[in-house]
């Protein structure tokens, strides 16, 4: 079996590895076990969180043992990294009930069966802590010159670095150290903008431990221009069905940058390189097939062959016509608010397709917006019940969006 390093570097994944020769030997000579952490600031995942769970996977079918680490405890601090302010405090409510989405989220996309991969929250060990033992214990390996040159701390250094947020490095790094003495983990695994954080958490097993320990991260899901992918009108790309719909999800991958297509389906996908390779060089309107797979490969991945299919058919049907519509994203209109204001700016916004009735008379205002394939400038048209069919009305929103409207 080839090397895993080998496999990730050719799709794509990797950026940053320390000790990166002997970290090769190791992944050859015997299982790793390895984790990568997750905080539990919402109750789903969101796209940019799919590449390292990507990068789980391809190590878990080379043999090796992953441990997704919900980060209970570190989730009441907050995570500098990339960020100008300070994080939101959540509660240990909160963030109980974040992790136990999470948890069924992974389910789907890792093994868990018994030997397997595991969930592993850092609440069991961060929160019953002693401080000054944890002082003593942890706090003698870090300079605190080296952490203020990290990257993760240059931005808020500026605005205002709060020292609660100074210790998230300190328990990052003693997360490793726990994972390392409860369960042999000797690898963490993460987001190229976590880089600074996980040296000291290898750097002081290494220290503590006189023990080799590695660091390995996975680059940024960006655009060939390099800008940030998954976000969206709406906000970011989710992976629960319930924040971003199976369809909104099919499509926002449906109409990606041409440039951007065999890049996705290298790190998003487990489709042969041949067949990436393949799919990535076609050109003009060919590429539309690359997409149609891409779309169909990471629906399926995330919310199972069944959505991925509906997902599909509700596409075909709203651009080539080729299938029924009932998969189309819809929103039930109550009967009752629509004699009370049946203005179609006031139906944009209620049924989510535009945000708010300010961006539904803009979009109307620029000829953006249609009703049953009739484009509507009429920033005051009022909807009457004829234009409900059976199956609702069909309203549009630029070329992408789509809302199939019932009246109930």
């Amino acid at each position: 079996m080839a090397n895993v390093m080998d496999t990730l570097r050719e799709r794509g994944f990797l950026a940053q590895i320390t000790f990166e020769e002997d970290l090769y030997k190791l992944l050859d000579k015997e299982q790793v076990t390895f984790y990568v952490g997750f905080d539990p600031t919402a109750d789903s995942l969101h796209i940019g969180h799919f590449i390292p769970i990507m990068a789980m996977a391809h190590m878990q079918r080379a043999g090796h043992r992953p441990i997704a680490l919900m980060g209970g405890g570190t989730a009441m601090i907050g995570d500098p990294s990339g960020k100008t302010d300070m994080r939101q405090m959540l509660t240990k409510e909160t963030i109980a009930h974040n992790v136990e989405y999470i948890k069924k989220q992974m389910s789907r996309l890792l093994d868990f069966s018994e030997g397997k991969a595991m969930i592993v929250n850092n609440a069991d060990w961060l929160l019953g802590l002693n401080y000054v033992d944890f002082l003593r214990d942890i706090g003698a390996y870090f300079s605190v010159n080296r952490m203020l040159s990290a990257e993760c701390y240059k931005q808020r250094l500026e605005r205002g670095l709060t020292f609660l947020e100074f210790n998230y490095m300190l328990m990052q790094s003693y997360d490793f150290l726990a994972l390392y003495k409860n369960y042999g983990c000797r690898l963490e695994l993460g987001g190229d903008d976590q880089w600074s954080n996980m040296l000291g958490g290898a750097d002081l097993i290494r220290r503590k431990e006189q023990t080799d320990a590695f660091s390995m991260t996975c680059k940024l899901l960006l655009t060939h221009d390099g800008k940030k992918m998954g976000k969206t009108v709406a906000g970011a790309l989710w992976l629960d069905g319930s924040k971003t719909s199976p369809f909104d999800f099919y499509q926002y991958w449906r109409n990606i940058d041409d440039l951007d297509v065999e890049k996705c389906l290298a790190l998003l996908t487990f489709l042969p390189m041949d067949e990436v390779r393949r799919l990535g060089s076609y050109k003009d309107s060919r590429i539309n097939e690359s997409k149609q797979v891409l779309a169909y490969e990471i629906t399926k991945l995330i919310h199972g062959e069944e959505e991925a299919k509906k997902a599909q058919e509700a596409a075909l049907a709203l651009f080539a016509g080729g299938a029924d519509s009932e998969h189309i994203p819809s929103f039930e209109l109550d009967r009752e608010a629509f004699k009370a204001d049946a203005r179609l700016t006031t139906i944009l916004a209620s049924s989510g397709l535009c945000s708010s009735r300010g961006e539904a008379r803009k979009m109307v205002q620029q000829g953006a917006v249609t009703l049953g394939g009739e484009k509507i400038t009429d920033i005051d048209k009022l909807l009457a019940e004829d234009d409900f069919g059976a199956d609702g009305a069909l309203l549009r929103k630029g070329k992408k969006s789509y809302m199939r409207v019932v009246l109930k």
